[in-house]
């Protein structure tokens, strides 16, 4: 495979004995994949587990992305030590993002493995964008937990700016829960499996004014069914007759929770599609899967937050008993000067 040819190139650089980089071939590699990103994000201090159907998810083939293509393992002498993967998507605003990651396992942080993957990536990604028509700014982009410093540190050196902040948040008063009643006229009901599409397309419906949105595809639909913790159970769907008004998809993680010895839940997602806003929908929603987890047994709910949400979410979150965890951000550069028409404003 050319592919990885170049990265043979790219691996003897380094003159590390045994040193070897290859992409993530097939189904196999997934739990090394697992193992590379948990034994990073240990070292991190970062309280999440990788599980092997996580990473089957994140790696399923699409059209606009291939893991034998866009992804890259390090190895040495046959021990995985770091994972890297790209992709790339544009934006509603016209905006072209070239997204990458890399994890690299804390004994060979110095090795220089690090920055020969990220060296990969960049190029991987510009031979992309090659092929791409010039209709837009581009942008080289990915993300970084605030305990991430080593990780950060490699992204300033890069020339990556954080350009959009975000909190982790958690609340932890669950038998102090306020009042907020569904508004008239509505109702939350049981999902069933024929009310997905609806769903989906309202979630895609209610972020569409959200900073970063891209329109979504058939395959981003097929991937959110495949989802590891995908249980419509735990929703709280609001129904306008028979349009969907709002949206809270909850999950929990339980192999998470053994780990850490924790009760916690997540609202993964929580939308109101703009003709029910404006009256306590989100609000109520929020409420009820407080309340729902605490029910089944949970002491703590976390969720995300673009710190500077246009529907006044963080204002909601506060006012309901959520506090800041912790922060993360997206890093952008732009791919060169030439192609963003002198623009650097992501």
């Amino acid at each position: 495979m050319a592919e990885e040819v170049k990265m043979e190139t790219f691996a003897a650089r380094l003159g590390i004995p045994g040193l070897v980089f290859r992409p993530v071939r097939d189904e196999g590699d997934h739990p090394i994949v697992a193992d590379v990103l948990n034994r990073s994000g240990e070292a991190d201090g970062l309280d999440y587990v990788v599980t092997t159907e996580r990473v089957a998810n994140w790696l399923t083939p699409r059209s606009d992305f291939d893991p034998q293509r866009d992804t890259i393992l390090a190895e040495v002498n046959g021990e995985p030590v770091g994972y890297g993967r790209i992709g790339q998507w544009q934006e509603a605003n016209g905006a072209r993002i070239y997204s990458l990651y890399v994890a690299v396992v804390p004994e060979w942080r110095k090795s220089g493995i690090w920055e020969a993957m990220l060296d990969w990536c960049e190029d991987r990604l510009r031979q992309i964008a090659a092929d791409h028509p010039p209709d837009g700014p581009r942008f080289f982009s990915t993300s970084a937990d605030d305990r991430q410093k080593a990780w950060i540190e490699r992204l300033r050196k890069r020339g990556f700016r954080p350009v959009r902040y975000f909190y982790d948040m958690i609340h932890d008063r669950l038998d102090d829960l306020p009042p907020a009643p569904l508004p008239p006229g509505l109702e939350v009901r049981p999902v069933e499996p024929e009310h997905y599409r609806a769903v989906w397309e309202a979630i895609d419906e209610a972020f569409r004014d959200h900073w970063g949105y891209s329109e979504s595809t058939e395959e981003d639909y097929r991937q959110w069914l495949a989802r590891p913790h995908f249980n419509p159970d735990l929703w709280q769907v609001a129904w306008d007759g028979d349009k969907v008004a709002g949206v809270a998809i909850n999950v929990i993680d339980e192999e998470e929770n053994r780990k850490f010895n924790r009760r916690r839940g997540y609202v993964h997602t929580l939308g109101v599609r703009r003709p029910w806003r404006g009256r306590g929908l989100g609000r109520a929603l929020l409420v009820r899967s407080l309340a729902m987890f605490r029910d089944r047994g949970m002491t703590e709910v976390c969720l995300g937050v673009d710190a500077e949400n246009p529907t006044g979410a963080l204002r909601l979150y506060e006012s309901v008993g959520f506090r800041v965890l912790h922060s993360s951000a997206v890093w952008r550069k732009p791919m060169t000067q030439e192609e963003n028409d002198g623009s650097t404003d992501p």
